[in-house]
């Protein structure tokens, strides 16, 4: 039984894995595309695509709800009501795009955080511009994700995310290069390009809901409800606590690295290396983290507490084994990978000075990524929350500010990374330690 659920997982997390670093694939565009374009459009998308990702992912967390309210409705064998769950989700979807396109058109409050150029704040305000419009299109679709996840039914998503990753590289180039037989666009053409993507794997979703045979018979399109209070708030009371995890883990990064830019264009340079890298990672225990969270949820639906055990033991055996391998891979072969993103040796010297910090923290974000992730398989979001504002937030960025600026010997980036994993083992620990609580309290 335990092999079978690791396979079933695995089935599931694959694609998923594949699919996101896909996904990844369209920041790299932007990146080269304006990095041969113009510093100013470069410097742009960089500021402005860290506020959109942070605004998406927000709200985006939020919509995971339906993830394990869809599993628990498969695995009780009731069908009959995914449809209407999924509606909710939907007009939910709709609802917070609101906010989301607000922010996106008003961002003076998150400019104000920094001193920007002219030039550069007022073409990031051009690229935020573009990116609201597709705002509602890629909540829909992240609705139409976490719900294909709880049916375990990754593949759509994979050709989704291939095609949709294809088409902005060819849209993308015309409209910043001017191949379209326009005015080149430069950053304004990444964003538009972007938000067309958005409607277009909307677009793709909606087909799949409406056509495919595997979905026939939840009838998902028959008999659409209006919004309706009791379930929407059902979803925020477990939709929000996952979005502002979301906001934590990635705001957490993010102003790591406006805290870094004081160190200096070199150690900034070496620190944006390990972060991307850092996050190529996380994708594998994301993915399987996913998986874990339908397969339990399922479980849960059915009150099947040994096989929802089971599931967790094999998400945690997996990610554990893997990341492990994972960070053996960073630590063997840090030095090509570093020389591969950059060929000054200073550079280079900042990024291996890091590099180790997150090879050695791959295990402990596994264990974590799928005690979260199972915990909501379990309907349990607040606490997770708190462990995550805590240990991203608090011993994660606070104490990397104190480590890297204030310590008896202050230790610069290095700091910020010795913090994170340090945050890391605790959320492991804490969220390990809720997850066994919540197994032991089912079965009584």
């Amino acid at each position: 039984m335990f092999a079978q659920q690791s396979r079933l997982i695995l089935a599931h997390a694959t694609p998923m894995l594949i699919a996101q670093l896909t996904s990844m694939g369209m920041m790299v565009i932007d990146t080269a595309l304006l990095g041969h374009y113009g510093t100013e459009d470069l410097a742009a998308v960089a500021v402005g695509g860290g506020i959109y990702i942070s605004v998406l992912f927000a709200l985006a967390g939020i919509l995971q709800a339906v993830a394990p309210t869809v599993a628990h409705l498969q695995g009780a064998g009731r069908g009959q009501e995914i449809a209407g769950a999924l509606q909710q989700a939907l007009w939910l979807a709709l609802l917070l795009a609101i906010p989301g396109v607000y922010l996106l058109l008003h961002p003076d409050t998150l400019f104000a955080l920094s001193r920007i150029d002219p030039a550069v704040e007022a073409k990031a305000r051009g690229y935020l511009v573009m990116l609201a419009m597709g705002m509602p299109a890629v909540l829909l679709y992240r609705t139409f994700h976490a719900f294909c996840n709880a049916l375990g039914k990754p593949r759509p998503l994979l050709l989704i995310s291939l095609g949709s990753t294809l088409l902005h590289g060819g849209l993308a180039w015309s409209l910043v290069t001017g191949q379209w037989g326009g005015e080149a666009l430069g950053v304004l053409g990444c964003g538009l390009s972007n938000a067309a993507v958005g409607w277009f794997s909307m677009a793709c979703a909606a087909g799949y809901l409406l056509f495919a045979r595997a979905l026939a018979p939840y009838r998902l399109i028959a008999g659409w409800q209006p919004p309706r209070r009791r379930p929407l708030r059902e979803l925020l009371r477990l939709g929000l606590p996952m979005g502002f995890s979301s906001f934590v883990e990635i705001s957490s990064f993010t102003l790591m690295a406006l805290f870094v830019a004081q160190l200096g264009a070199t150690v900034v340079a070496g620190h944006r290396i390990v972060a991307n890298l850092a996050a190529i990672c996380y994708m594998l225990p994301l993915a399987l983290g996913i998986a874990t969270l339908a397969q339990v949820g399922q479980a849960a639906g059915a009150r099947d507490w040994p096989r929802a055990e089971l599931s967790i033991g094999a998400g945690l055996w997996l990610a554990g084994v893997l990341s492990t391998l994972l960070g053996l891979g960073l630590w063997l072969f840090a030095a090509p990978l570093t020389a591969a993103y950059t060929g000054d040796p200073a550079v280079q010297a900042v990024a291996l000075s890091l590099l180790g910090y997150v090879a050695f923290y791959q295990l402990f974000d596994a264990v974590q990524t799928i005690a979260a992730h199972a915990l909501r398989g379990y309907k349990i979001t607040f606490v997770p929350m708190l462990v995550h504002v805590i240990c991203f937030w608090g011993v994660g960025l606070f104490g990397g500010w104190w480590l890297a600026f204030h310590g008896r010997q202050p230790m610069g980036a290095a700091g910020f990374w010795l913090a994170s994993l340090l945050g890391l083992m605790l959320a492991a620990v804490l969220l390990g330690s809720l997850l066994r609580r919540a197994m032991q309290a089912v079965k009584q």
